[in-house]
């Protein structure tokens, strides 16, 4: 089992991280909180979750114990896999989707792609409890501001992002066009972020 990889991070996009350690280079799915902390990092230490199935191995990447711990807990839940619970976690913090949980604020998890009124439900039933015994809901997220590269390159980047995240390219240029005409300035995480809420 891999606990963390930590290496030099040779190349990151919002959805991918790749780690060089030991002459290895590991590709790791991440989130957009995930991609916050380390983008700017010459070297990063992420916790590993290894995804086993007949037809693929895939490890998921998070800067915090706290955040693998969440996405663990959100796969028990019948109805979120691994890359709606990645979803979950692009689309709002640790400290936010526990803030929804614990209040019961179904409409809230909702609003993310690809989760219905009775998986909203599901999730606030099943974790309420153990996101309180786990103490997951003493996260602080990640703050702080990236300066924004230029407009085709973010374009570009969010694009692949929710490519990458099971989204048609076609309707996605468009979604992310459309926020970038408003808000220019906006950085890849929160352009991507804006257009889950967008894409339906």
């Amino acid at each position: 089992m891999i606990e963390y990889i930590k290496g030099e991070l040779t190349e990151l996009t919002p959805a991918l991280a790749t780690i060089e350690a030991g002459g290895v280079g590991y590709g790791l799915s991440i989130s957009l909180n995930t991609y916050t902390s380390i983008q700017g990092k010459k070297e990063a230490k992420l916790y590993v979750y290894e995804a086993i199935r007949e037809d693929a191995y895939v490890l998921y990447g998070f800067a915090s114990k706290r955040e693998r711990e969440m996405f663990q807990l959100l796969i028990t839940v019948s109805g979120v896999g691994t890359n709606t619970a990645r979803m979950m976690l692009s689309s709002m913090s640790v400290n936010e989707l526990c803030n929804s949980i614990s209040t019961g604020n179904a409409k809230l998890i909702q609003s993310i792609k690809g989760i219905g009124k009775m998986t909203a439900q599901r999730i606030i039933v099943d974790l309420r409890d153990k996101i309180v015994a786990l103490g997951i809901a003493d996260e602080i997220p990640a703050g702080g501001t990236v300066a924004a590269p230029v407009n085709n390159a973010v374009r570009d980047e969010a694009v692949a992002a929710l490519t990458m995240l099971g989204f048609s390219p076609a309707p996605t240029q468009k979604v992310v066009v459309a926020i970038l005409q408003e808000q220019p300035t906006l950085p890849v995480e929160q352009v991507v972020k804006l257009a889950l809420k967008q894409i339906k």
